[in-house]
């Protein structure tokens, strides 16, 4: 019995989140909006407006566990519809949808609920759905090393449904594909088949 190989992955630094300046800053956005903070119902709000984009900002740590793909498993693994939580870097508002990632194995297999874990590493900051559809499919390509990696994210920007063009109802899907999964038109007619999304 092989030993699993485990890589301990934590966000950035800590660069000093001070919840205090965080409250006084909110208390100061709402008023400059022409909010008062003074009746009992909103007194708590910058507090709370803090400690949310503070949990919002911060993943949770975890082990990356890989094990040796021992039977030469070659086909596709895929998780499907894994939640995606983030916020739209250009105006802080959020934006909620699900994620499908995929990869043909290597030598190493991944602990399935790693999936999960990984997406939700790189949407916990200011994003862009392209730039989180990429990094969570190039990390994992670096990590495994597999023979491909497929990535869709479909989500719903705030930004784009609650003001501007208030376009309710649209959702933005973005996809990175690499390795076979881009190169070969049948594994990637299957990825895309397996995720429900129409290529």
């Amino acid at each position: 019995m092989h030993a699993s190989s485990a890589l301990r992955v934590v966000h950035e630094p800590d660069t000093g989140v001070d919840l205090a300046a965080a409250e006084v800053a909110a208390a100061a956005f709402l008023q400059a909006l022409g909010i008062s903070t003074e009746s009992e119902s909103l007194q708590g709000t910058p507090r709370r407006m803090a400690k949310a984009y503070a949990e919002l900002f911060t993943p949770r740590p975890f082990d990356l566990t890989t094990f040796p793909n021992e039977e030469g498993y070659d086909e596709l693994v895929l998780a499907r519809a894994i939640p995606v939580r983030s916020v739209c870097e250009h105006h802080l508002l959020p934006f909620v949808g699900v994620a499908h990632v995929g990869y043909l194995p290597g030598e190493r297999i991944l602990g399935l609920s790693k999936l999960a874990r990984v997406v939700e590493h790189f949407a916990c900051r200011p994003q862009v759905q392209e730039r989180l559809t990429k990094q969570v499919a190039d990390w994992l390509n670096d990590q495994l090393s597999p023979k491909g990696v497929g990535v869709v994210i479909e989500a719903e920007h705030n930004c784009m449904t609650l003001r501007g063009v208030q376009a309710v109802g649209s959702s933005t899907v973005t996809s990175t594909l690499l390795g076979s999964l881009r190169s070969d038109s049948r594994s990637r007619q299957e990825f895309f088949a397996l995720t429900g999304v129409n290529a």
